[in-house]
């Protein structure tokens, strides 16, 4: 019974993991695998740029702040007919682009994102807090705005998200 309940657990954490990879937007510096099913010549890995891949058959195929899903089915459906009968394609994020964390945390830099990751963990990855951050001005500029947004501890880290810990004045 106990193996039942974990199995089903993992498979909702696998199934919600793959769901949000495939909704996932891309930006300069992911590093995607592209896979075509019995297909290796088509297949490839490429770190996303600012400017369109060249896909061979295909030409000119833009990867940047498109969803993973809506690239896969761009591909399956220019592969499928003449080139292909039934191109089963896959599109995979090797390595995301890294946030950023700055203020008031022991080692202040860009990271690795990894899925899933909260204030805490990013936090934890910048060596912790130092004596004089304030636990309650934490704030994220996401997606370029320049619009601060205040985040608690278990709150989700995106890549390219720049956080900030502020200084506490008692």
């Amino acid at each position: 019974m106990a193996r039942a309940a974990i199995f089903v657990l993992l498979s909702i954490s696998f199934v919600t993991l793959a769901a949000d990879e495939s909704s996932y937007r891309l930006g300069s510096g992911d590093l995607i695998s592209i896979t075509v099913f019995d297909e290796p010549e088509l297949s490839m890995e490429v770190r996303v740029g600012d400017r369109p891949i060249s896909y061979p058959f295909l030409g000119q195929v833009e990867l940047r702040d498109r969803p993973i899903a809506r690239i896969e089915e761009e591909i399956t459906e220019g592969l499928r007919g003449d080139y292909l009968i039934e191109p089963r394609v896959s599109i995979s994020v090797k390595e995301y682009r890294p946030f950023f964390i700055s203020g008031e945390v022991e080692k202040p830099g860009g990271y690795a994102y990894q899925p899933g990751l909260t204030l805490r963990q990013a936090i934890s990855l910048g060596g912790g807090l130092t004596e004089r951050a304030s636990r309650n001005k934490m704030f994220v500029t996401r997606d370029g705005r320049g619009e601060e947004i205040r985040l608690e501890m278990g709150d989700p880290v995106f890549p390219d998200d720049v956080i900030n810990i502020e200084q506490s004045f008692f």
